[in-house]
């Protein structure tokens, strides 16, 4: 479906969103993409933005074309001097930030014995300190302006439950979860909300190069027997964001059809 399909299909269910400003880090495709969108369809104003240039500028004239109000930058956020470019940028551009998601993150799985320092010191830049400073920088923004704000960090069933070949990338997604936690507490006198969102398997178009087999065998094993999409986390990060949740802070929601409530899949019982 495209981004003009995909657009039309969602309903807009909160008003008060209209004319906030969100930033959503690796959001010029995949989750991240669908993030924003949702929250354009909100009548946000988005911060499209990721390491690859064509990307953000393609996905940010898609937006423009549906008539949300959106700016396009391009960061590495392995840098740090780039995420307080992000929110500098943000702000001069929109006045203010309302709400921070952070959604990029360094994918790599391996095994122990496989991972280097290398990969160690990307995961740990990209996946847990860019996240950090990005909502030390963006709560900042919001205290000086007495914003209501929320931050919402993506983090992944990895951070309760451990994948096979699972480092460091697991690891980095269980800081994200007490980085949640703490950052609620001490932003909570400031009115500023911070939670966490744990997808499950969401399909951005890998289930389909998978191979017919080996995806019936992964939904399978979902006790919702499908895999999710975009939506299903944009939805719930547009609630989170909303005066719905107002009373929502420091929880990891887990969006995953059931994956982690389930103690062995029902074809393999223990």
């Amino acid at each position: 479906m495209e981004s003009k399909e995909q657009f039309e299909a969602i309903r807009p269910r909160y008003e008060e969103l209209r004319g906030k400003v969100a930033l959503v880090t690796g959001s010029s495709r995949g989750i991240g993409k669908g993030i924003a969108l949702r929250l354009g369809r909100e009548g946000m104003k988005v911060v499209i933005t990721s390491n690859v240039a064509d990307e953000v500028e393609q996905t940010a004239a898609e937006f423009e074309q549906l008539g949300v109000s959106t700016l396009a930058l391009t960061a590495d956020l392995a840098e740090p001097h780039a995420v307080r470019q992000l929110i500098d940028a943000t702000v001069t551009a929109f006045g203010t930030i309302d709400l921070l998601v952070n959604n990029a993150a360094d994918l790599r799985r391996k095994h122990i014995f496989d991972v280097d320092e290398v990969l160690l010191d990307e995961q740990l830049a990209i996946n847990v300190k860019a996240p950090y400073l990005a909502a030390q920088y963006a709560a900042d923004v919001m205290r000086e302006r007495g914003t209501q704000g929320s931050i919402i960090h993506i983090s992944s069933v990895g951070g309760l439950r451990a994948h096979w070949r699972a480092l460091p990338y697991d690891m980095t997604k269980g800081a994200i979860d007490g980085m949640t936690r703490a950052m609620a507490n001490e932003l909570a006198p400031f009115g500023i909300r911070v939670n966490a969102i744990g997808p499950g398997a969401i399909d951005t178009g890998w289930l389909r190069r998978a191979g017919e087999a080996a995806a019936a065998a992964l939904v399978e094993r979902i006790p919702l027997l499908r895999a999710g999409t975009p939506q299903d986390i944009a939805s719930t990060v547009a609630f989170l964001a909303s005066d719905d949740a107002s009373y929502i802070t420091g929880q990891v929601i887990y969006v995953d059809g059931g994956i982690t409530m389930q103690l062995s899949p029902k074809n393999a019982p223990l």
